[in-house]
């Protein structure tokens, strides 16, 4: 009976110890966020971002579901949890491509 107590004790104390370190995600409409691909893939490229987007929030549901869309494609928007989400910090930036010519000496 001791041992069953001492294992209930230790539960709770390691659950406490790891739900002190979570960061609950409060989303707003309008948000930027970025999209977790969590599909399994063949051949994943080894540098390749698992992250999709940026797509922004349209409606936020209570228990965590997030309706989001493409900018420009608002009809082709679907829900998700909220915890494939994180907030996109980037902001809108100019992409230069340059082209670097090399001369045989």
């Amino acid at each position: 009976m001791q041992a069953y107590e001492n294992a209930v004790i230790f539960k709770v104390r390691t659950k406490k110890y790891h739900d002190k370190g979570l960061v609950r995600k409060e989303f707003k409409k309008g948000q930027q966020v970025l999209l977790f691909n969590s599909r399994l893939r063949l051949f994943p490229g080894k540098l390749m971002s698992r992250w999709s987007g940026p797509f922004v929030i349209k409606e936020v549901f209570p228990h965590g579901a997030v309706e989001i869309f493409t900018p420009g494609e608002e009809e082709k928007s679907f829900k998700v949890n909220g915890q494939r989400l994180k907030f996109y910090k980037g902001g809108d930036f100019n992409r230069h491509k340059v082209a670097v010519l090399f001369k045989d000496p």
